[in-house]
This record gives C-alpha cells, structure tokens and sequence, in this order.
C-alpha cells in the first residue's frame, strides 16, 4: 500500500502579509497620536463624575455598596483609556464565534460569545482581585516608589501590557496565516484567551481610577470584595464593545456575522484588528511610557 500523500499547507495570500504590515504601521502611529490627558481626564474622569454624581478622585468611597458600584463606573469610564482600548480587537473573534444563524437563534447568536470572552476575563479579574488583597501593599502596581525616575507602578505596567501586547500581536498574525494558528478550529478557545487576556489589563493597570479602588480593595482585607470589585471593573471595560456587537449583529439581522463566514474575509478583520492592537499595546507600553521618564526617546505630539 503506498503511503498516504501528505499535502503541502498552503501558504497565507500575499494580502495577509500586505495586512499584517498595515496593521502594525497603524499601531504605531497610534501610539504615537495618542493623547493619554484626552482619554483618561476629559473622557474617563467626565463619564466618571457624571454618572456617580461627585468627584470620583476625590470623594471617597463611601461602604461596600459604594465601592462595588465605583468599580463598574470606573471601569466603563476607562473604556477607552491606552490600558483598556486592546479590547476593540475582541470584535473580530467575537463574530467567529457567533452563530451565522441571524434572527432565528438571535439570543445564543449574541449570548455565546459575549459568555465565552467573559468567562476567560472573569477567570482572570476575579483571582487577580482576591490576590491583591491577599498580597496588598507588597504588589508593585501599589507602590509609590521610583526605579531610575521610573515609578514602580508603571515599570509593571510596561512589563504587563508588553506580554499583552505581544500575545494579541501573535493571534493576529496566526489569524493572517502568517504564523501557524493553533486555533484555526477553535475560534472561541480564541475569544476564551483574548477575554483572559482583557481580565489580565488589570495587573498592569496604572489607571488612576482603578489604583484608587485597587486600594480601598486592599483596605476592605476581604478577598471576596476584591474579586467582585475587580470583576464589575472588568465587566464595565467591555459594555461599550459588547453594545457595539450587539448592535451591528441585530441591525444586519445576522449579516455581519454570515457576511464573516468567508474565511479570507474573517481572517483578514480579526487579524488586521489584533495586530494593531497589540502592536499598538507594545509600542505605547514599552517605548512611549519610559521615553516619558528620559528612558529612551519617543516622537512627542504637541498636545501630550
């Protein structure tokens, strides 16, 4: 019996990589646009203020209830902040693991993989919050202290969000076909990861809305309170991109998502999206950030 051929992989279309560097050429210039005074004051802080009535740096958190409620807002409020905006890059994946059914099975086609993308970042949020007020003061993401005029806080912020970074920028050449996709057949162990990777935003997050509420966590010394106040941040991180999927699967009637059945197609959005995001993730964390403290030199926009 002659052995079975084996047949040769195809290679990814000369496109993908036309992608991948486009992508990657995005991300950096977003990172070098970006105006952190923008998303983190005049955004975060105004929705903050709004929707909890007072100033949400300077009032204190006033009791549990207070607490677990300064968590959600403080969370949807930093929506678009540089150590939250990677979380766009969840749409692309979002629809791969969706049903193309549309309208006739419309609850599990929008329930499904908003579940999945939350179980992997709840599975995250909640044992980092319970860990942090297990561990308190010693973690560094709390210190006050500087290494080389670099706050500690921000050298674990580098760290972190450079892992990320990188992490989503190999999905998203995997996805191209650029790098072998080990999850090819497994779009939503993908969203699983990617939601994971969202609850991981909070180890590194320097967001001082959330160092505030890291802090009363740690003060409560109840684990339990740190996980539930760390899962509402999270949760409130991903309202606005989930209301986006929402909205575009049930104004197509399901189109979006069948119009994503086309493997080319769907490669090519959840690709382009997680390589710009995570190149974005890497560039702004670890050149951007230092440059600000004299480590290495970073392109400056005048508005920064």
């Amino acid at each position: 019996m002659s052995p079975t051929p084996v047949r040769p992989v195809s290679p990814a279309p000369a496109r993908h990589g036309t992608a991948a560097l486009v992508s990657a050429v995005a991300g950096v210039l977003l990172a070098v646009l970006w105006s952190f005074e923008l998303v983190d004051s005049v955004i975060g802080d105004t929705v903050a203020n709004n929707l909890l009535g007072h100033d949400a740096k300077a009032t204190a958190i006033g009791g549990t209830g207070a607490g677990l409620l300064f968590a959600f807002v403080s969370g949807f409020a930093g929506t678009f902040t540089a150590c939250n905006i990677a979380m766009v890059a969840s749409v692309g994946p979002l629809s791969q693991a969706g049903s193309p059914t549309g309208l006739r099975h419309q609850l599990r086609t929008l329930v499904r993989p908003v579940g999945w993308l939350a179980l992997g970042m709840i599975a995250v949020s909640a044992t980092y919050g319970a860990v942090g007020v297990l561990i308190g003061d010693g973690l560094p993401q709390l210190s006050t202290e500087t290494v080389g005029g670099m706050p500690v806080r921000l050298i674990q912020s580098s760290v972190v969000f450079g892992v990320i970074g990188l992490v989503l920028a190999l999905l998203g050449l995997g996805a191209l076909g650029l790098v072998p996709d080990v999850f090819a057949r497994r779009p939503v162990a993908r969203v699983v990861l990617i939601g994971a990777l969202i609850g991981g935003f909070l180890i590194g997050r320097p967001y001082p809305l959330f160092n505030k509420l890291f802090h009363w966590a740690v003060e409560t010394g109840n684990p339990l309170y740190g996980a539930a106040a760390f899962t509402l941040q999270s949760l409130g991180n991903i309202v606005i991109v989930t209301l986006l999927f929402v909205v575009v699967v049930l104004v197509t009637r399901g189109g979006f998502l069948r119009w994503m059945t086309d493997p080319t197609r769907s490669a090519l959005v959840t690709g382009a999206l997680l390589v710009a995001l995570g190149v974005f993730t890497v560039v702004y964390w670890d050149l951007r950030v230092p440059a600000i403290f004299g480590i290495g030199w970073f392109p400056t926009m005048p508005y920064n």
